[in-house]
């Protein structure tokens, strides 16, 4: 009798065992999606703005009057360029920061494609329609790697709040992610004074 009660506390234990390391594994591996998610979506952003000096060269050379909008791009590059997230220590603050750093980038390079088009031999240039189709492979790219990152994430988070697994995170310290969300005023057009 008293060895049947140790081999049932024995096989409790056991099956406890297994689905911590079962369920934590799992969580990690999540994470880990999301993280890798995040860090293409960067990848991304990077590409964009590796883009910029060499848009705003081939347009300084036909526009070259346009010195308020080439140090906007600029700025707005540097800006973009300067926030880096890390998935470790991602706050939906800093989310934001980087949200907003690059949707200012968009729109300064949306000023500069405006620009362009008051230039009918910048726009006839071979250099610049290239760009601008990197660019807009670029900006698809970065649509879908976000989606792909947010779709990691909302993997993840329903994994470490779905109960049991939600007692494990709590105990291991995995905490909810932060999502991609539309920029404040996403759905209107943005305003191109030029």
């Amino acid at each position: 009798m008293k060895n049947k009660a140790l081999l049932i506390v024995i096989a409790i234990v056991v099956v406890l065992a297994l689905w911590a390391y079962s369920g934590y594994n799992g969580m990690v591996d999540k994470q880990e999606a999301a993280t890798t998610a995040l860090s293409n979506v960067e990848a991304q952003y990077q590409r964009r703005a590796d883009m910029m000096p060499q848009l705003v060269k081939i347009v300084k050379a036909y526009a070259k009057h346009e010195k308020e909008t080439f140090d906007a791009v600029t700025k707005a590059r540097n800006a973009a360029t300067q926030i880096h997230l890390d998935a470790d220590n991602l706050t939906p603050e800093k989310m934001k920061q980087f949200e907003v750093a690059q949707n200012q980038l968009a729109q300064a390079f949306s000023r500069l494609i405006a620009v362009a088009e008051a230039y009918p031999e910048l726009k006839a240039s071979e250099n610049f329609k290239a760009l601008q189709i990197q660019e807009e492979g670029t900006e698809n790219r970065i649509n879908e790697a976000r989606k792909k990152y947010n779709e990691s994430v909302q993997e993840y988070n329903q994994t470490v709040r779905h109960f049991p697994n939600s007692l494990l995170a709590g105990i291991f310290g995995f905490d909810k992610m932060t999502k991609f969300a539309a920029a404040e005023g996403a759905e209107k057009a943005p305003d191109l004074d030029i």
